[in-house]
C-alpha cells in the first residue's frame, strides 16, 4: 500500500511543529541507538527512513510536488535542531541528501519519476563515487574513463573513500569522456547500479574500527544512455553544484557541542586541585562552540532570507572540523594516560572513549571538502584574492 502524501506541516506555530516532531523521535527512534557521532548503515538506516517516509516525516527540504515535507527552511533547522538534541544519529542517507537536489535540477522527467521515489522509501541506498587515487581534493583531475556508445557508456577505472558502497544499491559518479584546454572539461555525471558486471568493492578498515569507506573499481562496466544526467561533458558544473549540498550539511555544529560536552565531562573526573589547570583549557573551548553556533544561526538567517553563503558555510565547515579536532586533543590531553586506550576503562572514571573520538574526528578536515580547499574558497570569495 503506497504511503499517504505527508500533511502541510509549513502552517503549524513552530512550537507545535517542534514538539510534534520531538514527540514522533521519540516514539520511534531507537534509544540505543542514540549517539551524534555514529552513523547508521545497512538495515537501521532502512528502517529509521522507511519510519519517516511513512508516517510524513521524509525529507524536510524536497518539494511536496516530488514527495516531500516542503518545509520552509526556518522549520527545516526545528526539524534538524530536534534530531541533534535527541541524539539520533545520522543515517547515511546521500540519495535523498545530495542526489535528489542533483536530480531537480539536471535529471530528465523520467529520471525525476522513477528515482526519487525509491530514494525516499529507502529502497534504494546510494553512494557517491567522486574521489579517486590521486583525484581527491583534485576532483578535477580524476582518470576514471567512459567511452560513450550509442546504447550508453563504458567505464573503466576506479574510485575510493566511496561511503559505503558495500551497502549500496546505486552509485552516482563522475567520469572523464574527453579532453579539453582545462581539466575541468571533459567530465561526466553518471548513475550506475552496483550490481552491473564488472563493478568490485572492497572495503577499507580505518582506524576507528569502521569498514565505513570502500574502493571501487570498474572493469568495462556499461551504464545505459538512461543513466546520463544531464549533458555529456557538462559533469563539472553538476558535481560542484552536488558539493555544494553536500558542504551545506557540514555546517552545523553538531559534532563540535558533542565533543566539547566530552572535553566537559573527561574534566569533571579530575581532582578538584587539578580543576585549576584545565579551566582555561574549558573556558577556551566554551566560547568556540559559543562562537560556532553563533555563525551558523547567522548564516542560517541569511540563507532563510535568500543571501549568498556559499563562503560562510566554507567558513563554517572549517571552523567547526578543526576545532572538534582541538577539542578531541585537548580531552585526550586532560585524561593523561587514559587518552590513549581503546573503549572506556572502568578505573578511569571516564564516561567517553577518548580514542574512538580522536579517530572519528580526524577525516573531518578531508571529507566535504579539506581544510585548503576551504580556505581557498575563503580567500577568493570573501577576500577577492586572485584564484591560483
Amino acid at each position: 500500500m503506497a504511503e499517504a502524501a505527508a500533511p502541510d506541516r509549513n502552517a503549524l506555530p513552530d512550537a507545535v511543529f517542534r514538539q510534534q516532531w520531538r514527540d514522533w523521535i521519540a516514539a520511534n527512534y531507537p534509544s540505543a541507538l542514540r549517539h551524534p557521532l555514529h552513523r547508521l548503515v545497512g538495515a537501521q538506516a532502512r528502517t529509521w527512513l522507511a519510519a519517516q517516509h511513512r508516517d510524513g516525516w521524509r525529507a524536510p527540504g524536497l518539494e511536496r510536488a516530488h514527495g516531500g515535507m516542503g518545509l520552509s527552511l526556518h522549520k527545516q533547522l526545528i526539524y534538524q535542531q530536534e534530531l541533534e538534541r535527541f541524539g539520533a544519529a545520522r543515517p547515511m542517507d546521500m540519495g535523498l541528501r545530495l542526489l535528489a537536489p542533483i536530480l531537480l535540477r539536471y535529471g530528465s522527467e523520467a529520471q525525476k519519476a522513477q528515482l526519487l521515489p525509491r530514494i525516499l522509501s529507502a529502497e534504494d541506498t546510494w553512494c557517491q563515487g567522486y574521489s579517486e587515487p590521486g583525484a581527491g581534493s583534485d576532483l578535477a583531475g580524476l582518470r576514471t574513463a567512459a567511452v560513450e556508445r550509442d546504447d550508453g557508456f563504458v567505464v573503466n577505472g576506479q574510485k575510493t573513500w566511496t561511503t559505503m558502497a558495500d551497502d549500496s544499491e546505486k552509485i552516482f559518479l563522475l567520469v572523464r569522456t574527453g579532453r579539453g584546454e582545462r581539466k575541468q572539461q571533459g567530465l561526466t555525471f553518471l548513475l550506475a547500479d552496483m550490481h552491473t558486471p564488472g563493478i568490485t568493492v572492497r572495503p577499507i578498515r580505518t582506524l576507528a574500527g569502521n569498514a565505513h569507506f570502500c574502493e571501487v573499481f570498474f572493469d568495462d562496466v556499461f551504464v545505459p544512455r538512461a543513466g546520463l544526467v544531464g549533458e555529456v561533458g557538462a559533469g563539472w558544473s553538476i558535481g560542484r553544484a552536488l558539493l555544494g549540498f553536500e558542504r551545506f550539511s557540514h555546517g552545523s555544529p553538531e559534532v563540535l557541542r558533542h565533543a566539547f560536552g566530552v572535553l566537559r565531562r573527561t574534566c569533571a573526573t579530575l581532582p578538584k586541585d587539578e580543576l585549576v589547570r584545565v579551566m582555561p583549557i574549558l573556558e577556551r573551548h566554551a566560547c568556540d562552540v559559543a562562537d560556532a553556533t553563533a555563525l551558523y544561526d547567522e548564516v542560517c538567517a541569511t540563507a532563510a532570507a535568500g543571501g549568498d553563503t556559499d563562503t560562510a558555510f566554507s567558513m563554517l565547515k572549517l571552523f567547526n572540523a578543526e576545532t572538534s579536532q582541538r577539542i578531541a586533543e585537548a580531552a585526550h590531553e586532560v585524561a593523561g594516560q587514559w587518552g590513549g586506550v581503546l573503549g572506556i576503562p572502568a578505573e578511569s572514571g571516564l564516561q567517553d572513549d577518548l580514542e574512538w573520538l580522536f579517530m572519528v574526528t580526524r577525516p573531518l578536515t578531508i571529507f566535504g571538502g579539506t581544510s585548503q580547499i576551504q580556505r581557498n574558497l575563503i580567500a577568493t570569495g570573501a577576500l577577492g584574492l586572485p584564484r591560483a
